[in-house]
């Protein structure tokens, strides 16, 4: 299976270390961090008993400095050993090799050439710079280390012009707990603005643990202009995969809808959508929502050595958890591990049989485009099809759960992708 266990070990970054898209403006931030917050050696609540949080947005400004993981090492011990414990997580597969369509579905755009699939939190500078893609702008670092998300918090759409060399020479760290947390210690903060911005008034409708982690596993763009880390919708409404497509088919760069790459034999303009993990978790259909958020199920109790009780930040798999499965999952399922397989087994095998259909409409089309025998409006009708279908299984493709999150959004978009993908099947002559 494509990321059975590192899909669902970075599903859904929470709490803590989170990282990855957007941009709001607040007053001032100081000039030096806030304390370190003593650490609580309470038993965490359970979703039944915890009460409303509320987002906090990260102030911006000047004067922002980034505390490390290691500042906060003598006071968070514990916490701090558990997210060193993230570097365990090493094994890298090139999707190239395990989805033989990639290369002729992605052709146009690096991941083409290779797709490798995401390490443990504390890599994340070390792949972005390492990819073989080409960097030119500081935004591929949007989620990947504290340090950007700071500049990107104090320079505003201006760090996003940086270069990506430039930014990379005052990069210290990945993923650490500045991302989700400022420099609190221990308070949850909104640090990406621009999840602040694309939620709206709905910020203060999720819960900040799902928020979190939602800063980075999201879908995004580079806007055009600003070349800014932008979410495509406005609050929870427009977050569905049929709004974001519009969104995209709405938004009009030299006279064309949106594109992240063109396929240069079919010539269409393909999005290629991101990681929307926390799009597919809030989505209609998600039955665990409204009752447990992301840090629930990936980052469960642990105790120390001396008793005491304190969040793990080694992010896993809730099948991993054995306290978890048997003292929460175990009161709705009999056999939780036995359904996740079976979901994700299924959600494969479709990915599969719909990624190979449009590996075919692919090859059609460029030999059609090759063909000499269409004309430009004929080949644009079937190129706006072609683009949708893909569009919905990429969705589906690169969410870290393969069904896992929301099994019905998932089986939604890869009924759509096939029946858009069959459409223009039928449009050649």
């Amino acid at each position: 299976m494509k990321k059975v266990w590192i899909l669902l070990l970075t599903a859904l970054m929470a709490l803590s270390f989170c990282a990855c898209q957007r941009n709001t403006e607040a007053p001032a931030a100081p000039a030096a961090p806030a304390a370190p917050a003593a650490p609580t050696a309470e038993k965490a609540e359970t979703p039944e008993e915890a009460p409303a949080r509320k987002a906090q947005v990260v102030q911006t400004g000047s004067g922002i400095t980034v505390m490390t993981a290691e500042d906060w090492a003598g006071k968070y011990p514990e916490i701090y050993k558990s997210y060193l414990a993230n570097s365990d997580n090493k094994e890298v597969h090139d999707y190239t090799k395990d989805y033989p369509m990639i290369p002729i579905i992605y052709e146009g755009m690096a991941f083409s050439k290779f797709y490798g699939s995401a390490r443990g939190h504390t890599y994340t500078v070390e792949d972005v710079t390492s990819t073989g893609r080409p960097h030119k702008l500081a935004n591929c670092f949007t989620c990947k280390t504290p340090d950007y998300t700071a500049m990107v918090n104090e320079m505003g759409d201006a760090a996003y012009q940086m270069t990506f060399e430039d930014a990379l020479a005052q990069i210290n760290e990945s993923i650490s707990c500045y991302n989700c947390h400022a420099n609190t210690g221990s308070e949850l903060v909104v640090t990406h603005t621009y999840l602040a911005d694309a939620m709206g008034d709905d910020l203060q409708n999720v819960d900040p643990a799902t928020l979190s982690c939602g800063q980075c596993h999201v879908e995004y763009y580079f806007a055009p202009q600003s070349k800014a880390t932008t979410l495509p919708y406005q609050n929870l409404a427009t977050m569905t995969p049929d709004a974001i497509l519009d969104y995209y088919n709405r938004t009009i760069v030299d006279g064309q809808p949106f594109a992240d790459y063109t396929n240069p034999r079919t010539g269409v303009r393909q999005i290629k959508v991101q990681h929307p993990e926390f799009e597919t978790y809030m989505g209609a259909g998600s039955v665990h929502k409204d009752t447990f958020t992301c840090a629930d199920c990936h980052m469960g109790e642990a105790t120390a050595a001396d008793g005491t009780t304190y969040i793990s930040h080694t992010w896993i798999s809730p099948l991993e958890n054995k306290t978890l499965m048997e003292n929460t999952c175990a009161q709705c399922h009999t056999d939780l591990t036995g359904q996740v397989r079976a979901i994700q087994q299924e959600t494969e095998r479709r990915t599969y049989a719909v990624g190979y259909l449009l590996e075919g409409l692919t090859e059609k089309l460029a030999l059609a485009v090759e063909s000499g025998e269409y004309t430009e409006e004929e080949l644009n009708g079937i190129r706006a099809v072609a683009r949708d279908a893909q569009f919905y299984w990429d969705f589906v493709f690169v969410e870290n759960s393969e069904g896992a999150h929301n099994s019905a959004l998932d089986s939604d978009c890869l009924d759509k992708a096939e029946a858009l993908a069959n459409q223009a099947m039928g449009m050649f002559k």
